[in-house]
């Protein structure tokens, strides 16, 4: 016999060390998770089936055996070779501190490694000297990696923001600027001290323009191209189109979020183009457009100012030149097609659209409109043609496409549901998310207000699609804020969802359509409902919890001796029902194992598994079940270990269940080889106790016999009333 065990038989009190060396060896298996224990030389004196399977190897136990921790090999989380006798097991041996939550990789003997938590405390006597430690450890290489993604998908997101060729900024409800990226920076020329802190007031040229600008924030609307002239550092002012919307939370105006694109060179450019035109009219016949007369091979024999200022060139060198030398290479063959058709007499006119190369080799896009000039022969004597710098249009149209591309491309980065209709309802885009969230594809131009297959009001009342708030919104001209609805895929699945629908306007305010956002609130909704459930839950068991010691305390001092008497059974029988409710919280108040539940009650009583033999089916107790059956065996169990086979150092302890095909428990507790047992002279609380929980709260029977051999009690109890699943 182990010393641990001898001073447990002797009755002296086991220090924390000593009852886990002196425990059973499927006590360490109860424990939900990895354990192991090292004695205060650091050699493994216990572990855990958990723990082997973790290890992946059975490491040998006691002095011959192994020492700080079984693994294979020990790293740190950065892979540094980490030897067993310097890990935290054997630090917490030497000099007893403490580890909490440290982490290290664990390899197994097949090469395979995972990500460990471990817990390490130093176990000490009476008189403080370390006896040795425990550690639980557990696999969080699934959440090591889960984190590892989430910080990737950061840095994304980071670098989206802060490298984005867009220009971007966040502003809070009180107008101060809390992040910029870099092409914001860079477009104004300030520093990211200089800009970022400040209030947003003190960048914009026109005062009253950004307090209208924060004024329709605050009232949810969005701004979409919203012309602005922002003051840069250097003190030019650039002109930019902001397009922005607000968040909110809770109806609270938080931030808004502003996308500004520059439109400065475009402005500059319109200008140019203005006052080209007034030179224009002033010099050739008041044209605005580049006018030149050219002769049947193509030669020019007369060209506007316009025409010059278009093609780069004075008007001496257009006049030494043709039409086709200045003409990009690519578009030479169709203008030499369509002037030769026109000089021939097979066209009248032409219109085309080209390309010009200048002498500094930009290129200028031009809308060409040629007509013939003719004798009254019919004979050719010259093309008119009307040239049009058409340049700035097409660079404004390919950067208006870019930033619908831009755009589309942020919409679909975006982790939320967001779908957009025309006027009519018709759905005109979605994301992937939209996609993932309804668990279908939409059929664009087809599909109207939803993409969703089926929609429900809250209470689960149907919601058809044309009442929706999306189609609310393209009916009413507004947006729509604080619905909620639950969307059902195809598969039967649903999902809560709090739409966002907004309309979208064009520059005379003209609806054009609607965007709609789709936020998942299906975690929040189940969240609230288990709380309540688990509320509910806390107060009937208080409740019933509190019934139940006021009757022990009342039962226990009316068949007390004395003082210490009552003292004695009164707390043993709550130490019991405290016992129960700790098996039920670690499991959330949902079941408890038949086993663990008599394993615990016998345990403290019982020297090892060769007085104590339990065996039946795996049966989990619902908490009422549990709690009634816990007063009875700790009733069993105190007075097997004072007056009984536990008792006795021969002593043993039968417990065994069976259910039978009519779904009933029979349980049989059976003490033998104590001493003499004797009917009492009178029936005390103890046995009325057993008999209530048994017949009244749990609807069976029980048959309790003082034998000579010892205690013999029978219960037989329906299945229904006990079982965690019905």
């Amino acid at each position: 016999m182990y010393t641990v065990e001898a001073d447990a038989a002797a009755g002296r009190q086991l220090s924390e060390y000593e009852a886990l060396v002196a425990s059973a060896p499927s006590a360490l298996d109860a424990i939900p998770g990895a354990v192991y224990l090292c004695d205060s030389d650091g050699w493994l004196v216990r572990y855990n089936s958990e723990a082997v399977a973790l290890w992946g190897r059975e490491p040998r136990l006691n002095v011959t055996g192994e020492r700080f921790c079984g693994s294979q090999r020990l790293y740190l989380v950065d892979g540094t070779p980490l030897p067993h006798a310097g890990c935290p097991m054997a630090d917490a041996v030497r000099t007893g501190r403490a580890t909490r939550n440290g982490e290290v990789v664990i390899e197994r003997p097949d090469g395979t490694k995972f990500t460990a938590l471990v817990n390490i405390q130093a176990l000490r006597d009476r008189n403080g000297r370390i006896q040795g430690a425990i550690n639980c450890f557990q696999d969080i290489s699934a959440h090591k990696a889960l984190e590892e993604e989430l910080r990737r998908r950061n840095r994304d997101l980071e670098d989206f923001f802060e490298n984005s060729a867009v220009c971007l900024h966040i502003v809070n409800s009180d107008g101060i600027i809390l992040r910029a990226n870099q092409a914001e920076l860079a477009l104004l020329g300030y520093s990211p001290e200089e800009y970022i802190g400040r209030h947003i007031t003190e960048f914009h040229a026109d005062q009253a323009t950004i307090d209208d600008i924060l004024r329709r924030l605050s009232r949810k609307e969005r701004l979409d191209r919203y012309p602005a002239r922002l003051r840069a550092k250097d003190g030019s002012i650039r002109h930019v189109l902001i397009t922005s919307n607000s968040r909110f939370d809770d109806g609270r105006f938080v931030s808004t979020r502003c996308f500004t694109v520059d439109v400065t060179e475009l402005r500059e450019a319109d200008d140019a183009r203005r006052q080209s035109d007034e030179r224009l009219a002033a010099t050739y016949e008041a044209a605005m457009v580049g006018i030149a007369e050219v002769d049947e091979h193509g030669r020019y024999m007369r060209v506007n100012d316009a025409l010059c200022n278009i093609l780069g060139r004075s008007r001496e060198q257009l006049l030494a030149t043709n039409l086709l030398e200045l003409t990009h290479p690519e578009h030479r063959a169709c203008e030499a097609e369509h002037y030769g058709k026109q000089v021939r007499g097979e066209l009248a006119n032409y219109a085309i659209e080209k390309r010009v190369v200048r002498p500094d080799g930009s290129i200028v896009h031009l809308d060409v409109s040629s007509s013939s000039v003719r004798d009254r022969n019919g004979r050719f004597r010259y093309g008119v043609r009307i040239m049009q710098d058409v340049t700035e249009r097409k660079r404004m149209q390919d950067e208006i496409q870019a930033n619908e591309r831009r755009l589309r491309e942020l919409l679909e980065a975006v982790p939320a549901a967001i779908y957009t209709t025309d006027s009519e309802g018709r759905i005109t885009f979605y994301n992937q998310a939209a996609v993932e969230l309804a668990g279908r594809e939409p059929v664009l131009g087809h599909d109207r207000w939803c993409v969703t297959w089926k929609l429900y009001w809250p209470d689960g009342t149907p919601l058809p699609h044309d009442q929706c708030p999306m189609a609310t919104t393209l009916r009413e001209n507004r947006a729509v804020r604080g619905s909620e609805a639950i969307a059902e895929r195809p598969d039967g699945s649903r999902v809560f969802v709090i739409p966002y629908p907004t309309p979208l306007r064009d520059a005379e305010g003209r609806l054009v359509g609607a965007i709609n956002m789709l936020v998942d609130i299906t975690d929040r909704k189940n969240a609230e409902a288990r709380q309540k459930v688990l509320i509910d839950e806390l107060n009937h068991r208080v409740k019933n919890s509190l019934a139940t010691v006021q009757s022990l305390a009342a039962q226990s001092a009316r068949h007390a001796s004395d003082l210490q008497d009552f003292s004695t059974k009164f707390e043993a029988r709550v130490l019991s029902l405290a016992k129960a409710h700790d098996l039920l919280t670690k499991s959330n108040w949902i079941s408890v194992p038949l086993e663990t539940l008599l394993r615990d009650i016998i345990a403290p009583y019982s020297s090892g598994e060769d007085r104590s033999r339990i065996g039946g089916p795996a049966l989990e107790l619902n908490p009422r079940a549990a709690l009634s059956l816990t007063m009875v065996l700790n009733e069993l169990a105190t007075n097997a270990a004072k007056y009984g086979s536990l008792e006795a150092p021969s002593g043993t302890l039968s417990v065994r269940w069976d259910v039978s095909p009519e779904n009933t428990l029979a349980l049989e507790w059976l003490e033998q080889g104590g001493r003499r047992v004797n009917e009492p002279s009178r029936r005390g609380f103890g046995t009325r106790l057993i008999r209530r929980c048994i017949e009244r709260d749990l609807e069976g029977s029980v048959d309790l016999r003082f034998e000579e051999t010892g205690v013999r009690c029978l219960m037989a109890m329906p299945l229904a009333p006990l079982s965690a699943h019905g």
